[in-house]
């Protein structure tokens, strides 16, 4: 009888279990339904920096002006405190559409939340990732993300180049009007990247580069570097494809410098960790030999190790790597940047990128913005004025130097 009635009690379990296996797997379906109606995609990014300069905020609101490269229905933040020594509390964030300066969109203004909460604490040397939030992002388009801050604590993680920061006293993250909005900053500050929920076939590019990627020498506000101009691009070819420009001002290839730390080291977290990378294009070393010396000697052949070294951590996360060659730097008036010595390690570098069967394409940068007579400088017209990085006309011509069908297989159609 008791054999009976405990062999009865089990069958009952068993049952009970099923029952709530198989209500538990109805709802995990359901949120995987949820979950594979799209692609998450980064649509912006921009790479964490030392904070150097305007990083103490005491009880002030921060806009951010950002532009998208691909489309989504939905958005989520990525904030950073990379750099910072303690951790920073961000007690509200909100998120909308720009319309011009500090002003947003009538009825786009949205709270951010992350798990639930509208305030987020950020542990030194973390990233968050905030929950989904409901608002059409359009292709090329401006966001404002605006962060309250009642103090950072220490040095900001900023990105320190060609950033819109409009300042403001007092919690104005929902503020629709831009007047509380009374100074400007030419920095970004914790925000690292904005993601899209895209359709089910969304794929990000990232610009992994120095300032010539960073867009130093163009317009501010204007959208105007080289990784601009290949989203415009993609999206005329009605192409799902976003453009994510991780470039640092000053990068090199295989040291560390003032701005940021080497492309070796930072690889992991500004690409392979990108969401939705499937390609990087490399743009790197030209700062190297720059600031090669004798006490420090770095070698074309040293350089060629390190973009090595990138192409085989792409191709092991699956990830098309395509090389760019190193743009003219003769006459420079960056003081002992240039020499023949470099010129020499240059053109033996972009040998190396032209004829090697390592990179899965390869963007002659160099070509599109050279002076035809005079190879070793940058063409005139497309020259910003230092005889290294180009103007408008020239990050134009090199987002057009770029052959979209790397992105494509053979005998796509557009969408």
């Amino acid at each position: 009888m008791r054999k009976t009635r405990h062999s009865s009690f089990i069958a009952v379990l068993a049952a009970a279990a099923v029952v709530g296996l198989a209500a538990q797997t109805g709802v995990l379906a359901g949120q995987d339904r949820g979950r594979h109606t799209g692609q998450w995609v980064g649509t912006w990014s921009a790479s964490p920096q030392a904070g150097f300069l305007a990083t103490e905020f005491n009880d002030q609101s921060l806009r951010m002006i950002v532009h998208t490269s691909t489309s989504g229905r939905r958005l989520r933040v990525r904030l950073s405190n990379a750099f910072g020594t303690v951790p920073i509390v961000i007690p509200s964030i909100h998120v909308a559409i720009r319309s011009e300066g500090a002003a947003i969109v009538k009825g786009t203004d949205r709270t951010v939340s992350f798990s639930g909460s509208p305030s987020v604490t950020i542990p030194p040397g973390a990233l968050v990732v905030s929950d989904a939030v409901t608002l059409p992002v359009p292709a090329l388009a401006d966001l404002a993300v605006s962060i309250f801050l009642q103090g950072n604590g220490g040095s900001a993680t900023s990105h320190n180049l060609g950033g819109i920061s409009y300042l403001a006293a007092g919690d104005m993250t929902a503020s629709e009007d831009a007047a509380p909005f009374t100074a400007m900053l030419p920095w970004w500050f914790f925000l690292s990247g904005i993601e899209v929920l895209a359709g089910k076939q969304a794929d990000a590019i990232v610009a992994f580069g120095d300032s010539i990627t960073d867009g130093a020498g163009s317009t501010p506000d204007t959208n105007s570097r080289w990784p601009d101009e290949l989203a415009r691009r993609l999206v005329g070819h009605h192409r799902r494809i976003a453009v994510l420009n991780e470039g640092i001002a000053g990068n090199r290839l295989l040291t560390d410098g003032f701005f940021g730390p080497n492309a070796l080291s930072r690889f992991d977290r500004d690409v392979l960790a990108q969401t939705g990378a499937a390609f990087v294009i490399v743009l790197e070393g030209i700062n190297d030999i720059g600031n090669s010396s004798p006490a420090a000697e770095v070698s074309a052949n040293d350089i060629i190790a390190g973009l090595r070294q990138l192409v085989i951590r792409a191709h092991a996360r699956r990830l098309k790597i395509i090389g760019g060659t190193l743009t003219p730097f003769e006459g420079t008036t960056l003081p002992g940047f240039f020499s023949q010595e470099g010129e020499m390690k240059r053109e033996a570098v972009n040998a190396f990128i032209r004829t090697t069967t390592l990179f899965d394409g390869v963007i002659d940068f160099d070509k599109a913005v050279r002076d035809p007579t005079r190879p070793t400088q940058l063409l005139p017209a497309y020259d910003s004025g230092d005889h290294l990085h180009p103007n408008d006309a020239g990050y134009k011509a090199m987002g057009d130097a770029i052959d979209l069908s790397v992105f494509f297989a053979e005998g796509e159609v557009n969408e």
